[in-house]
């Protein structure tokens, strides 16, 4: 299999688009709209993605405002009204026995676009690839722009990781926010996408 993240790459920029802006974001959410199957084992070994073992010790090793992939099986998946299978998490900060993220496949692709724009604007950018989201949970709740922080948020848990977790570098953030890689059960996503937006009407 061809390395997404690069074919994707040189698509857009043979297309003209300029990486992280409005168009760049609309361009990669349309491509993802034809995209099928997904190898999600297979994406998570491509370059530039950086494997880890896990996410322990997360305010010493820096990876608070990261973004990561990886196989999760909830440990109440039996009283959850869904779960999602391989998330994409932005790595707000510990919490007990794991670690606070806010998996942007619980957005539809439109609010995720609007959710991806409010976090870059917290990237410290001049970090090149190695930037970082810099959010907080009190941030999250103090930013009107990111209002669609709510059904995103998920409390993980490090006994319930399945994988080793994949790191996204900050130019392949768009890419991998699109990816129609979300693997949700006990719900489509449609209903996951109705859900998210009736917590957010109600909290906006």
């Amino acid at each position: 299999m061809s390395n997404i993240f690069n074919r994707l790459e040189l698509q857009a920029f043979r297309a003209g688009i300029t990486p992280r802006t409005t168009e760049s974001r609309d361009w990669f959410m349309n491509k993802a709209k034809n995209m099928r199957s997904i190898n999600r084992q297979a994406l998570m070994k491509e370059e530039p993605l950086t494997q880890r073992n896990d996410l322990r010790n997360l305010s010493r090793t820096g990876l608070v405002g990261t973004m990561q992939m990886f196989f999760y099986d909830p440990k109440h998946k039996d009283t959850l009204p869904y779960y999602d299978l391989f998330p994409l998490v932005v790595v707000v900060g510990p919490a007990k026995d794991g670690f606070l993220g806010l998996n942007l496949h619980y957005l539809p692709p439109i609010l995720r676009a609007k959710m991806l724009d409010a976090l870059m604007e917290t990237a410290n950018m001049k970090a090149g690839d190695d930037a970082k989201f810099q959010i907080t949970y009190k941030r999250l709740q103090a930013i009107s722009k990111l209002k669609y922080y709510e059904p995103c948020l998920k409390h993980y848990l490090n006994k319930q990781v399945q994988s080793k977790f994949a790191e996204v570098p900050m130019p392949e953030w768009e890419i991998a926010t699109f990816l129609p890689t979300a693997q949700f059960r006990k719900a489509n996503s449609k209903k996951v996408y109705y859900d998210s937006k009736q917590k957010i009407g109600r909290n906006a």
